[in-house]
């Protein structure tokens, strides 16, 4: 049970892990968190089969800690975001619950939380976690009162409103919403600006019988590619509860990093966050004309870092993308497919950008198994072993250490750091010469091989 509690969000298999009385007691003490800052929760759920049952069990617990509970049924998870920086009949949410399996497959779901307009991440979902666990034996009664806030039609009126100048924007493009939330958003919202589009699989349905929601993985990419071979030059491709982002061209998959080099290049000396696995590339391009910083993976990091620096924009490889210029610095996909929209139709070729970037090779995230205990400890190691690294290695330029272990080479970097939701190390590597990227790979795994024998 305590492995349901994660870094960033609370996440498991429905009735085995999110049972009954587990997720009353997630809404109780998490209600008595809201308390300290108010009393109305907004919730939200996905696609997912068993997201109504929970979204009753966990009104219980809420509202036995005094809460008050506004419901806005299915919707994607940006426009549970959006609830907290709206009033809805004179009431503004102090917390929002978006209950969600995000990529994760059918039988699993989760609660993404927001207190006073920030991530409840980490630490507080650990101590949670903790508590519940030690009162796992308390009674919460059904009661499932609550106030239906219709943020889906808020959420999709400011949308055609903050975009209205993209009316007329007449270049064809497909879209894949995997079955997961974003279909419940999107089709209005086009449909309402008028484009010429195609939509894949926009019915909500939690089984995802068509492909997994997960954008990330390019099997799932298969459909909107081939639809890319015809009229259509741009593919916008949604995760389950439409945070996460893929777009596509008919010559490029840009990646989330590559993305935002595209989105600061129309800001004014922009400051742009980046994780640890985004390209040298991103970081070199962005500081030529603003700011670029380098901090933790994690959708929950990358918000706080936003509100700390007031940065305009923050990205992750897999596609959370944050905007924090013109808009409230969440990560929200469909608002993203927007903008690009609009970059377009000021003239932007995203090919012809992409072209004049330097050209590196880059592994995709290599996943190494190991297990819980060990995975932070081994990550340890290898900054040891970096301090006095074997002769053949090849020469460090920097290490950066704020999540995991970063080393920057003449011509590119590696990373190893600890997952913070599964039992392994992930890793990649850059260079702007394929046989170094190749050289980075073997003698950071040499060093891991190494950290591991030693813990031994």
């Amino acid at each position: 049970m305590k492995t349901i509690f994660r870094e960033y969000d609370i996440r498991g298999i429905f009735e085995k892990e999110l049972n009954e009385q587990m997720v009353k007691l997630i809404g109780y003490f998490l209600g008595l968190q809201v308390k300290k800052v108010g009393e109305y929760v907004a919730i939200g759920y996905d696609a997912r089969s068993h997201s109504p049952i929970l979204c009753e069990y966990l009104t219980s617990g809420l509202n036995k800690a005094g809460c008050k509970v506004l419901t806005m049924g299915l919707v994607a998870t940006p426009v549970n975001y959006f609830s907290n920086f709206q009033t809805f009949d004179g009431i503004t949410p102090n917390a929002s619950v978006m209950i969600t399996g995000s990529h994760n497959p059918s039988e699993y779901n989760g609660f993404k939380i927001t207190i006073d307009k920030k991530p409840f991440f980490g630490e507080d979902i650990y101590a949670l976690g903790r508590e519940i666990l030690e009162n796992f034996t308390m009674v919460v009664e059904d009661d499932t009162t609550s106030t239906f806030i219709n943020a889906k039609e808020r959420y999709i009126a400011y949308l055609i409103k903050e975009f209205d100048h993209l009316k007329g924007f007449n270049q064809p493009f497909v879209y894949d919403c995997g079955n997961g939330v974003a279909g419940v958003v999107v089709q209005d919202v086009f449909k309402a600006l008028g484009f010429t589009c195609k939509g894949l699989y926009t019915d909500p349905d939690g089984t995802f019988p068509n492909h997994h929601p997960d954008p990330t993985v390019e099997k799932n990419l298969k459909d909107i590619k081939k639809e890319l071979e015809g009229e259509f030059a741009l593919g916008f491709a949604y995760d389950g509860d439409a945070d996460r982002l893929a777009f596509l061209t008919k010559h490029n998959n840009v990646k989330g990093d590559i993305m935002a080099i595209l989105f600061s290049s129309a800001m004014k000396n922009p400051t742009v966050i980046g994780e640890v696995k985004c390209s040298q590339v991103m970081y070199d391009e962005i500081n030529k004309r603003g700011k670029a910083i380098v901090y933790k993976t994690g959708h929950s990091n990358l918000k706080v870092m936003i509100a700390q620096t007031n940065a305009d924009f923050a990205a992750e490889v897999s596609g959370h993308l944050f905007f924090n210029d013109r808009y409230f610095g969440y990560d929200d996909a469909i608002y993203a497919t927007l903008r690009m929209i609009e970059m377009v139709k000021n003239g932007l070729d995203v090919d012809a950008e992409i072209a004049k970037l330097p050209v590196v090779y880059s592994t995709e995230e290599l996943k190494v198994e190991t297990n819980e205990s060990e995975k932070f400890p081994l990550v340890e190691k290898v900054k040891e072993l970096l301090k006095n690294p074997p002769k053949d290695f090849p020469a460090i330029k920097e290490i950066v250490d704020v999540d995991g272990v970063r080393v920057i080479f003449s011509d590119g970097w590696g990373l190893v750091r600890a997952s913070n939701t599964t039992p392994v190390l992930v890793t990649r590597f850059e260079s702007t010469n394929a046989e170094h990227a190749k050289l980075y790979e073997q003698k950071l795994n040499d060093l891991i091989v190494q950290a591991k024998a030693e813990l031994h």
